[in-house]
């Protein structure tokens, strides 16, 4: 398990998740979700939700759950991805079970299944009580030669 917070070399270590651990990621800047840990087909996304995050509604706006969701997803798949190999999500699909407010956001995800081209992922989402939240799940298609160069 490659955990964030720990530094020394990157080496055997897919480029993908080297970035996500050591540059600033654009969406999760601004959305404030961070990927604390990431290894072995798993990844772990956490978010502090405020009032930033809120719908007219008041409560947690759905696209920020699966902005979350499928960040966390995506570097559990990378888990799976040679070097030179990239991907790219085919589909991503989110069930709510219920409204958030304020709350510490956890989003565990782990490949269910990995072919040769075609993989699949699910993420629980859980508050801070470890209340489930959500559920979402994705259909990852890996990308090799110059589509993954492209990315």
């Amino acid at each position: 398990m490659i955990e964030k917070d720990k530094t020394g070399s990157s080496e055997g270590v897919h480029p993908l998740i080297a970035k996500a651990l050591t540059a600033k990621v654009p969406i999760a800047e601004l959305i404030g979700f961070s990927i604390e840990e990431i290894g072995d087909g798993r990844a772990v996304g956490s978010l502090q939700s405020g009032p930033q995050h809120a719908n007219p509604m008041g409560t947690l706006h759905g696209g920020v759950l699966c902005d979350l969701a499928d960040a966390a997803m995506g570097m559990a798949f990378v888990t799976t991805l040679a070097a030179d190999e990239s991907f790219t999500t085919m589909a991503l699909s989110i069930n709510f079970f219920r409204p958030v407010w304020h709350t510490r956001l956890r989003a565990e995800a782990r490949v269910i299944n990995r072919g040769k081209n075609v993989g699949y992922v699910e993420c629980v989402m859980t508050d801070q009580e470890g209340k489930h939240v959500a559920k979402a799940n994705s259909t990852c298609f890996v990308l090799r030669g110059e589509h993954a160069k492209a990315r």
